[in-house]
């Protein structure tokens, strides 16, 4: 049998039944999930599960993070981990591949940062992450104005008729980026009102990028359970009277934008001395 390390999801509350949960769900590498007790039973605690030590060896990870069929299959599996404890309990969720020699070096961790991981939980008790992504998308009228721009308009050269079409482009898309601007300051001002919490990250761009329109806002809001349909409703209604913006809301999803804190992500490392 090959040499396995420990690898870590989350810290997370203790919850009755979480064993039965976990039985259910398949972890990095296809391995069962356990929990790691963090001291009494109200003391904060950790979902593991071993995976093949050669694999998660410094050396061995660079390689296998430029593989991108190998690293969608363990962020699922992380994710999946993740989302079924969230449904259950509060949780911290660890950094992608943060491994440890083994479950006792992960008690040591529960036990040496167990006032901020305590801090952490009941800062998060009751909340999950929502995501509001905005998009410039001006009217499908400029999507097709090469076409237009190639037909003269009556009373004018082709020159002319080319500039115009131009400027009609130009002003079309600046009312979008500028309505855009609108709906993010709509957004923030719900955000500042509802939310616990407010987190902003890079805008999607290239292959991360979904769906038409260009992503100018990343953010994700810190919601109590109780609040976040009115919040969908609210941000969904603030931007319906602007032309050319589209408004994306996700969610709920376990608190992967609020759970920094040291020793909450640690660095991928075998933890040793």
């Amino acid at each position: 049998m090959s040499e396995s390390v420990t690898y870590a999801y989350a810290v997370l509350c203790p919850a009755q039944d979480l064993g039965a949960v976990l039985r259910g769900v398949d972890g990095v590498a296809g391995a069962p999930v356990r929990l790691v007790p963090g001291g009494s039973g109200t003391a904060p605690a950790a979902a593991v599960g071993s995976v093949p030590a050669e694999d998660f060896r410094e050396d061995a990870l660079r390689r296998h993070l430029e593989d991108l069929d190998w690293l969608e299959a363990v962020a699922r599996a992380h994710h999946s981990v993740i989302e079924a404890l969230a449904a259950r309990t509060t949780v911290l969720p660890l950094r992608l591949a943060t491994v440890y020699l083994d479950d006792g070096r992960v008690a040591a961790m529960l036990r040496e940062e167990a006032d901020a991981f305590a801090h952490a939980l009941r800062r998060l008790a009751g909340h999950l992450e929502w995501g509001v992504k905005i998009y410039v998308e001006p009217p499908p009228d400029t999507r097709t104005s090469d076409a237009a721009v190639d037909a003269p308009a009556e009373g004018l050269g082709p020159g002319r008729a080319y500039l115009r079409a131009r400027r009609s482009q130009r002003h079309t898309r600046d009312a979008s980026y500028q309505a855009a601007r609108q709906a993010a300051e709509r957004v923030e001002a719900i955000g500042r009102a509802m939310a616990a919490d407010h987190a902003r990250h890079r805008v999607q761009q290239g292959e991360l990028a979904v769906g038409t329109g260009e992503n100018v806002v990343n953010d994700a809001y810190l919601l109590a359970r109780d609040s976040a349909a009115d919040f969908r409703t609210r941000i969904v209604d603030a931007v319906r009277d602007l032309p050319g913006v589209r408004i994306d809301v996700t969610g709920p999803w376990a608190p992967y934008s609020f759970a920094a804190l040291p020793g909450a992500q640690p660095p991928v490392t075998d933890r040793a001395p």
